[in-house]
């Protein structure tokens, strides 16, 4: 059997293309992978134009998919010319929704950060034309099932990868470089930054933290994905004790992820993703501090900080960024735990074999 893989890869700038990359490696260890298609072909599906051509494939000729987010909304948003957004739509929700379509499309451009667009995955069509379907956390198949109850659904774990770190004194010059000493609890938002990220959100809460006294400094590395959320947070970001950093290749990013005490990485709206971000972190022993989801339920709660969504979002992220700074040995622990759990539940070859077992389930 010959599994065909459809996926954004490097030098694509976004998370999936380098997970793919890896679970590609995994795969090719224990069976036979080709870019183009099999006997049965594997789609990797994201909420983001690069996967135009990969879904349009998966519909023309059914495989497994893989939902890297399981709201498309958002894409269906971008790729769709009214009269189909509508149609796909009604599709999903039935033809009473007519009228709910047509609002959503006219306000599209707040799609980002409104929930209301988060509520409506549109996941049916490409679930009931799949043979089977891959998701890495219970919210994602839960939003799958909502749409079909009958999908064949396999959650997997995100797989990681583990680098190859840089070295200590590198770090420690990288922290030095940006004026950061070795008391002073670093704190660092990574990825693509959009609304959901709840970037403003992060920062009001640095700002308590630091008005509370802690010592503690954020490190914001990444391209902003919309140019209204940047002119929003400009004057935020020019704080003392932020520093920013647009995007970073592959080994630059891990220099930055290894120099930081703590990862930041909330999302809200979720889109049944589970954020590659975390799971790298997390990985190479760092806490990561994320909002509490179904998305995030199979984390211990040992190995992670949850923070919930809502009114008292800010203050529990700041009790949080106040009491790791002062207690650094705490968060060492909970990052420590958080490698754990990943090297045992989320290693490549373990991910690899899941992958297989689902596409030999539903191979003809």
């Amino acid at each position: 059997m010959t599994l065909g893989f459809f996926s954004p890869l490097p030098p694509s700038h976004t998370g999936v293309a380098d997970y793919s990359a890896a679970l590609l490696g995994a795969l090719r260890e224990t069976g036979l992978v080709e870019l183009r298609d099999g006997d049965i072909n594997l789609y990797h599906l994201g909420n983001n134009q690069l996967h135009g051509e990969i879904y349009r494939r998966a519909l023309d000729r059914p495989g497994v998919i893989v939902l890297h987010d399981a709201v498309l909304h958002h894409f269906l948003l971008g790729t769709l010319p009214e009269a189909e957004y509508v149609t796909e739509f009604t599709y999903n929700y039935g033809v009473w929704c007519e009228d709910l379509a047509r609002a959503l499309w006219q306000g599209r451009a707040r799609s980002a950060a409104d929930p209301q667009y988060f509520r409506y995955p549109m996941l049916m069509r490409v679930v009931e034309r799949s043979r089977a379907v891959v998701v890495h956390n219970p919210g994602a198949a839960r939003l799958v099932r909502d749409h079909v109850a009958d999908a064949l659904i396999h959650e997997i774990p995100h797989l990681f990868e583990q680098p190859q770190l840089p070295a200590a004194s590198e770090i420690a010059e990288f922290r030095n470089s940006l004026g950061i000493g070795p008391r002073t609890f670093l704190f660092g938002v990574f990825g693509h930054l959009r609304e959901s990220k709840r970037l403003a959100a992060v920062l009001r809460a640095f700002a308590q933290a630091r008005s509370a006294g802690a010592d503690v400094a954020l490190l914001v590395a990444g391209d902003f994905a919309s140019s209204d959320l940047k002119r929003a947070v400009a004057p935020q970001l020019t704080g003392e004790g932020i520093h920013c950093l647009g995007y970073a290749p592959e080994r630059e990013f891990w220099l930055h992820a290894a120099a930081v005490d703590a990862c930041i990485n909330l999302r809200y709206p979720a889109a049944g993703e589970t954020s590659g971000i975390s799971i790298r972190l997390m990985g190479i022993a760092k806490p990561v501090v994320m909002t509490g989801s179904l998305e995030t339920s199979r984390f211990p709660d040992a190995a992670c900080l949850r923070v919930d969504s809502g009114a008292g979002e800010e203050e529990m992220l700041a009790e949080f960024m106040l009491w790791l700074a002062k207690f650094p040995a705490d968060a060492r622990a909970i990052g420590q735990r958080a490698g754990a759990h990943i090297r045992e539940f989320h290693d490549p070859a373990r991910v690899a074999e899941q992958y297989w077992q689902a596409i030999r389930a539903c191979y003809d």
